[in-house]
């Protein structure tokens, strides 16, 4: 069971539909999770974290902001809420030197912007969420659990959503 894997698509056609779905995903999260996210400028990565952080019960959940500059923000929820954003970096040598490893606890989440620059260091067992632009504010959300937990929070965000 715990090399299970899942896949599923979302659509989304405007930044509030991007935001229910993140809220969607936060309400589902059980802990222990790492979520990575890929996608180009502007496919609404952090917009979709904001709605994770608004399930996720983090007070003001919609002034999250991409931690771009600062590299980490953590987030007080019903979960630990930890947001990287690895696109100024580069190796995984300073993510890891961020103190990636020491994020993922019982209670947290750890959500990767451009984790695809580090798949290296990126648990095997961990959910994949690939964001593409399909139109002007469409968005596709592509996502794979690979791992008891992840695969248990995409089925509980899948029925969350119907």
């Amino acid at each position: 069971m715990s090399g299970e894997t899942l896949e599923a698509t979302f659509e989304s056609g405007s930044i509030d539909d991007t935001l229910a779905l993140g809220a969607g995903l936060g309400r589902a999260m059980s802990g222990t999770l790492t979520v990575g996210l890929v996608g180009t400028l502007g496919a609404g990565k952090t917009h979709f974290v904001k709605g994770v952080a608004v399930g996720n019960a983090v007070a003001d959940g919609c002034r999250v902001t991409s931690p771009t500059f600062t590299l980490v923000h953590e987030y007080t929820g019903r979960l630990t809420l930890v947001h990287l954003d690895a696109y100024r970096l580069k190796s995984s040598t300073e993510l890891l030197s961020l103190g990636f490893d020491d994020f993922e606890h019982e209670r947290s989440v750890v959500i990767v912007e451009w984790a695809d620059r580090m798949r290296g260091v990126m648990p095997e067992k961990m959910m994949w969420v690939e964001l593409s632009v399909t139109a002007e504010t469409s968005r596709s959300f592509r996502v794979t659990a690979a791992g008891a937990v992840a695969v248990t929070c995409l089925r509980a965000w899948q029925a969350g959503l119907r």
